[in-house]
C-alpha cells in the first residue's frame, strides 16, 4: 500500500512519517514556506488550492511555523532600484561583549542577516540605507569593546537580491510555482516615486508582509483603492518584494558558513555565477577588499560543507585563496530578531541524589 503524504495524516502523527526534519517540519510545512516565498501575500485559500489541502490546514501550519520557528512574511525594498549602497560588515569584539554588540546592531532598522561567528568574537552583518555612514564613522568607533571593523561594499549581487528567496530548496513543482507566480505583478516600467504613502506602506509591510488592507489604509490615511494601486505599482516597479524569515532548520540545512574568496578579477564574473547557481548558496556577491567574492552557504552538516568546499569551491576558476567563517548563532534575519538560546540545565554529578 502506498505511503500517505505527510499532509494526508493527522498533524499529531507527522513525526512518524518519513521526511520530517529534526525540528518536526514535514513536506507540507516546507511547501507552505515555499509558496510564501513565491507570493508572500497569496491568500491561504489559493495556497491550499495549489497544494491540494484546505485553507484551514494552510492557516494552521502557518500559525504553528510562526510559533515554533518564527516564520514571518516581510516586505523588502530593492536597494539597487532605490540606489542605496549595501555593505557586509565584519566587527570584531571582545568575547564578553560580542553578544551585546550584535544585539545592539540587530535593533537598527538598517541592518540584517547578523550572525555571531568565529568562536563568538566576530559579528558579520549586512547594512544599507542612509544611516550606514553614521554607523561606520560614528556609532561603531564609539562603542566600547569593539576591536576592529571591516566594511566590504557590495558591488554586484550574483544571487540573493530582492525577489530571490534566501533558500532555493522547496518541494513545489514548476507547475505549482507557476500557478502562484502568475498572481505576482510582473516587473515592468520605471519604479514609482517613494512618497510618504509608499514609505509608510513599506514600514508596515516590513514588520508584517501580510498586513491586511485595512491596516495599510489606517497607517497611511489613504483610500483602499489608492493602497491597492500603490502596492501593485511598487511590486511591478521592482521596488517591493516579499520574502520569508525562518530558521534554516526548516529545510534541514542548519550549518551556515560564510566564505570570502580571493578571485582573479578576470575570473570573478564566471566564479560568481557558478557559485550562485549552487543550491547551497543563499547569497553571493562581488565585494570590495582582497576577499572579493562573498557567499553565504547552508549545508546539512559539516561533512556536506567539506564536500562543498573541496568539490565546488575548489573547482571555481581563478580562486587564489579562501577564508571560511562558521556562523555559530543567528542574531537577526532579514528583519526578525532571533532570541538567545536557552542555557542548558546543569546536570547533577554522577551518583548524586536529587532532592
Amino acid at each position: 500500500m502506498a505511503r500517505p503524504k505527510p499532509w494526508e495524516v493527522d498533524d499529531e502523527l507527522r513525526a512518524s512519517v518519513a521526511g520530517v526534519t529534526r525540528d518536526g517540519v514535514d513536506e507540507l510545512d516546507q511547501a507552505v514556506i515555499h509558496a510564501l516565498q513565491v507570493d508572500g501575500r497569496a491568500p491561504f485559500r489559493r495556497i491550499g488550492e495549489v497544494l491540494g489541502v484546505s485553507d484551514q490546514t494552510v492557516a494552521r501550519r502557518f500559525g504553528r511555523l510562526s510559533d515554533v520557528l518564527g516564520l514571518r512574511v516581510l516586505a523588502l525594498a530593492d536597494p539597487v532600484v532605490l540606489c542605496e549602497r549595501q555593505w557586509v560588515l565584519r566587527v570584531r569584539a571582545a568575547p564578553e561583549a560580542a553578544t551585546e554588540v550584535a544585539e545592539a546592531l540587530a535593533r537598527r532598522a538598517d541592518t540584517s542577516w547578523i550572525s555571531l561567528c568565529s568562536g563568538g568574537t566576530e559579528i558579520v552583518a549586512s547594512a544599507g540605507g542612509d544611516g550606514v555612514e553614521a554607523l561606520l564613522f560614528e556609532a561603531l568607533p564609539r562603542t566600547r569593546h569593539i576591536l576592529d571593523v571591516r566594511a566590504h561594499e557590495v558591488l554586484h549581487v550574483f544571487y540573493g537580491g530582492a525577489g530571490q528567496p534566501f533558500t532555493k530548496r522547496g518541494p513545489l513543482t514548476e507547475s505549482q510555482t507557476a500557478r502562484l507566480a502568475r498572481h505576482v505583478p510582473a516587473g515592468v516600467g520605471p519604479p514609482p516615486r517613494m512618497d510618504r504613502i509608499s514609505r509608510r506602506m513599506l514600514e508596515v509591510l516590513r514588520a508584517d508582509g501580510r498586513a491586511p488592507l485595512d491596516e495599510l489604509t489606517a497607517a497611511t490615511g489613504a483610500s483602499a483603492g489608492t493602497v491597492r494601486r500603490r502596492l501593485r505599482e511598487l511590486r511591478a516597479g521592482g521596488v517591493l518584494h516579499f520574502d520569508v524569515d525562518v530558521g534554516l532548520t526548516a529545510f534541514d540545512v542548519p550549518v551556515r558558513t560564510l566564505l570570502w574568496l580571493a578571485v582573479g578579477i578576470d575570473a570573478l564574473p564566471a566564479a560568481g555565477a557558478a557559485l550562485a547557481a549552487r543550491p547551497e548558496v543563499a547569497f553571493a556577491a562581488g565585494v570590495t577588499g582582497s576577499g572579493n567574492l562573498f557567499a553565504s552557504v547552508s549545508t546539512r552538516d559539516t561533512p556536506a560543507l567539506w564536500r562543498f568546499l573541496t568539490s565546488v569551491v575548489g573547482a571555481l576558476p581563478g580562486v587564489r585563496d579562501v577564508e571560511t567563517v562558521p556562523a555559530l548563532r543567528p542574531v537577526k534575519g532579514a528583519v526578525a530578531l532571533f532570541p538567545r538560546p536557552s542555557a542548558p540545565r546543569a546536570r547533577s554529578p554522577r551518583g548524586a541524589r536529587e532532592r
